[in-house]
């Protein structure tokens, strides 16, 4: 395990140290806790990125993609439980 220095101003170390406090953890598993937390978003944010390019791609060369009423009414009825037939992307322009 490596070792890094964060260098913070007084009062945000301040804030820390009792935001860590009221969760109950030690300023350092907090500050921790808040990098893991923000490396996993920025990762699950840049796949998300990755797919809708690699989905935009795709639409751009077919033109099919499926309405947005028709995939609304599907996804609420996946939702309740209902067993309802996928909508089959169609051309679009």
């Amino acid at each position: 395990m490596s070792t890094t220095t964060i260098r913070l101003e007084d009062d945000l170390k301040e804030r820390i140290t009792e935001a860590a406090a009221r969760a109950g953890k030690s300023a350092h598993a907090f500050i921790r806790d808040a990098i893991v937390e923000s490396v996993t978003q920025a990762e699950f944010d840049a796949e998300m990125d990755r797919i809708c390019e690699e989905r935009w791609g795709e639409f751009l060369k077919t033109g099919e993609a499926v309405p947005w009423e028709e995939a609304k009414a599907y996804l609420e009825a996946t939702v309740a439980g209902k067993k309802v037939k996928k909508p089959a992307p169609r051309k679009l322009f």
